[in-house]
C-alpha cells in the first residue's frame, strides 16, 4: 500500500470526510484490521481565504508547495489536495514535487465519461466556475461540456460557500437556492452536475437531484485510494 499525503483544512470540514472515505475504502478492499498509509498536513483556512480574495495566487502557489514538499519528505508517494478551488495551484505543485499528484478534474472526469454524459453543470466557488482550470481538463480531455449558472447564481452559490458551509452551517433555504441553479441548469440541457467544491456535498445529495451528481469529494479520496492499492 502506497502512502497517501493530502493538504488539508479547506475546510477542515470537509478534510475530515477525505479521511473517513479513505479509510472507509481501504477496509472495503482489504477487509480486516487495514486502514489507509496516509499523512496529512493541514493549513489555516483563514490564511487562505484572505489571500484568495486579495487574488494573491503567488502567495497561495507558495503555500500550497511547501505543503506539498513537506509531505513529500514525510515519505508521501502521492499527494492529494482536498479542495477544489486550490487546484488553482496544481501546476506549481506538480512542478516543484517528484511524486505524483492526483487531480480532482481529472478523476472527476473519468467518472462522468463513465456514465456517457456530454453536458454537465458545475457549481463551486466563484474562482472554480469562472476560471478554466477546471473546465479546461475537462472539454480538452474527456470532450465534456460544462456549463456554470448566470452571474447572480454563481455570487449565490459562492456566497454559501464561504459564509456557510465552511464554517459547517446547514440552511434548508441555503439547499432550496442550490438546487433551483440545478433545476434551471436542467432545462438548459444539463445531464450531470458537478458538486465541485468540497463542502457542497455537505448540503446536496444524490437523494436530491433527478440528474447525476458528481461528489468530487468522494471520487478523488476513492482514486487515491485506487492510486494507493495499485501494484504500478
Amino acid at each position: 500500500m502506497k502512502k497517501i499525503g493530502l493538504i488539508g483544512g479547506m475546510s477542515w470540514e470537509s478534510s475530515q470526510l477525505y479521511y473517513q472515505i479513505i479509510n472507509t475504502k481501504v477496509k472495503e478492499v482489504l477487509g480486516g484490521f487495514h486502514s489507509a498509509k496516509c499523512v496529512m498536513e493541514s493549513v489555516d483556512f483563514s490564511e487562505i481565504e484572505k489571500l484568495q480574495h486579495e487574488d494573491n495566487w503567488d502567495a497561495l502557489d507558495q503555500m500550497m508547495v511547501d505543503s506539498a514538499i513537506n509531505l513529500q519528505n514525510a515519505k508521501a508517494e502521492v499527494i492529494i489536495l482536498c479542495t477544489n478551488t486550490m487546484h488553482l495551484s496544481s501546476d506549481s505543485i506538480i512542478k516543484h514535487t517528484n511524486i505524483p499528484f492526483l487531480h480532482i478534474a481529472e478523476a472527476t472526469g473519468k467518472k462522468i465519461q463513465e456514465k456517457k454524459l456530454k453536458k454537465v453543470l458545475l457549481l463551486g466557488t466563484q474562482f472554480t466556475m469562472e476560471k478554466d482550470f477546471y473546465k479546461k481538463i475537462l472539454s480538452d480531455s474527456f470532450g465534456i461540456e460544462v456549463i456554470t449558472p448566470n452571474q447572480d447564481d454563481r455570487a449565490s452559490v459562492h456566497q454559501i460557500i464561504y459564509e456557510e458551509l465552511v464554517l459547517g452551517k446547514i440552511n434548508p433555504e441555503s439547499k432550496d437556492t442550490y438546487l433551483n441553479i440545478i433545476d434551471r441548469s436542467i432545462q438548459e440541457g444539463a445531464e450531470g452536475v458537478i458538486l465541485g467544491c468540497t463542502e457542497i456535498p455537505l448540503l446536496i445529495k444524490q437523494g436530491d437531484v433527478n440528474i447525476p451528481v458528481f461528489d468530487t469529494t468522494s471520487i478523488h479520496a476513492e482514486s487515491a485510494v485506487e492510486f494507493a492499492l495499485s501494484t504500478f
